[in-house]
């Protein structure tokens, strides 16, 4: 096992909303859970919700998702409050159409107005985003130098952009607040995006190097298992109980590779 905390990544239940997701995670077993950010349906209301679930279960709010960062726009700063309201301790940022000169500009305003909240913020790179890669994204972090920025690692996307876990074992530590985990076909399907969205699979079922991965990462990198998966949203209609098919499949996984 490890003594990482462990977290549930919001996309793993797409159809339930963040204050009943935090509910099935708690059920389930798990000690954190992503929040999902839905601009149109995010109220205070939602928030208080689901600040009293994180606060009556104790579930601790791993992260918030999805900034994107796109050329009308984006909702980070409504998500800053959403996430300070709730505990979240970190935002996922993703650039959408936009060159990097302007994401930059951006990504450097989220990390200063999430700065006082306590809240990190971690670019997530994917290959069919703007920012595609790994060293893309840390030429970012060069060049904005912010304490509470940082870069999220993507199981799928590391391996699907080409980039592996001696890669990020060169990363400075304080940019890895946490990863996402997931496993999945060795070769890449020829559709990145039902990859992403639908093919993921539980640890240990594919052919990615998930245990070179968390080797790689510093002993205080939070994991999330961001197990987007078709087959496991047929198969586990009720959320609670694909949580608690994600949290037994990874425990089983984690005591079969022991990690730092």
């Amino acid at each position: 096992m490890t003594d990482r905390l462990l977290s549930l990544a919001a996309g793993v239940c797409p159809e339930t909303g963040p204050a009943d997701f935090v509910a099935a995670c708690a059920a389930a077993g798990w000690d954190a859970c992503g929040i999902w950010f839905d601009a149109d349906t995010w109220t205070d209301g939602v928030a208080t919700e689901v600040r009293r679930r994180l606060d009556d279960t104790g579930v601790v709010a791993l992260d918030m998702e999805p900034v994107f960062v796109t050329p009308d726009g984006d909702h980070g700063d409504r998500m800053i409050e959403a996430a300070a309201a709730v505990g979240a301790r970190n935002l996922l940022v993703v650039s959408r159409g936009v060159d990097d000169e302007r994401f930059t500009e951006r990504f450097a305003e989220l990390c200063d107005r999430a700065a006082p909240h306590g809240i990190g913020c971690s670019i997530e790179f994917l290959a069919f985003m703007s920012v595609s890669s790994l060293a893309q994204s840390l030429a970012i972090l060069d060049s904005i130098d912010r304490p509470n920025a940082g870069v999220l690692i993507d199981a799928l996307h590391l391996a699907r952009t080409g980039a592996t876990p001696r890669d990020v074992a060169a990363v400075d530590p304080n940019r890895l607040a946490y990863a996402q985990l997931c496993d999945g076909p060795a070769d890449a399907p020829e559709d990145a995006y039902a990859d992403a969205l639908g093919g993921r699979l539980t640890l240990g079922e594919g052919g990615l190097p998930i245990g070179a991965l968390v080797d790689a990462l510093p002993a205080h990198t939070a994991l999330s298992m961001e197990i987007r998966s078709k087959h496991l949203r047929t198969a586990f209609a009720n959320p609670e109980d694909r949580a608690r098919h994600v949290l037994d499949t990874t425990t089983a996984w984690l005591e079969a590779h022991p990690v730092a």
